[in-house]
């Protein structure tokens, strides 16, 4: 009887080893098909409000992505990357900083980063909810900037919203009024005569 029992038993996690796989491997294939419309495209513009857990008030605005160069504009600055360099324009001070971004300030302007990160170091999960897919990426190293990450992705693969953990607080990005387009890869790159007047500050 004890016997069975465990037979039983090891035939159960063998089977919810295997749904746990294949619920993985879907997961991996949503994010694919959802980072292919940013990457294998000329281009893409959205609108976007982010909110950080215990602050007051949201930041909203615009954004623009072509694989994983950037410029995404707020009431407050403007920021640019073209791949490697980023430039930050606070309107506040007139002043430009230009910087290597950690991962960590990559993901603070632009949520299309996350959805590079899934490839490596995190376990994922996959659930439908209203209509939407939603990801679930819990980092193997809690040492990684985003610890754990719902990402939201609708029927037709378009990022709909993340909702991210870094250190002990979560923040949300909700996307919205998503455009195609043909974009130049030099609107990702600081130009001075859009600001001349504008103090240059190099910090790499």
């Amino acid at each position: 009887m004890k016997q069975i029992k465990y037979l039983l038993l090891f035939v159960a996690i063998f089977m919810a080893h295997g749904v746990f796989a294949q619920n993985a491997n879907q997961a991996k294939t949503c994010l694919d098909k959802a980072t292919a419309i940013v990457s294998n495209q000329g281009g893409i513009t959205a609108r976007f409000t982010l909110s950080n857990q215990g602050a007051v008030g949201r930041t909203s605005g615009t954004i623009s992505v072509k694989g994983a160069k950037f410029v995404a504009t707020t009431p407050q600055s403007t920021v640019w990357f073209n791949g490697t360099t980023q430039w930050s324009y606070m309107k506040s001070t007139n002043e430009v900083n230009i910087s290597t971004p950690t991962e960590a300030q990559r993901l603070s302007m632009n949520p299309y980063s996350l959805m590079t990160m899934y490839r490596q170091g995190y376990n994922l999960s996959m659930t439908n909810e209203s209509g939407a897919y939603v990801v679930h990426m819990k980092a193997t190293n809690g040492k990684r900037s985003v610890s754990e990450a719902y990402v939201t992705v609708s029927k037709g693969y378009q990022l709909q919203k993340i909702r991210m953990k870094q250190g002990k607080k979560w923040t949300t990005i909700t996307i919205s009024s998503i455009q195609r387009k043909n974009l130049s890869d030099n609107i990702f790159t600081f130009n001075k005569k859009s600001h001349p007047s504008a103090e240059i500050i190099d910090l790499r």
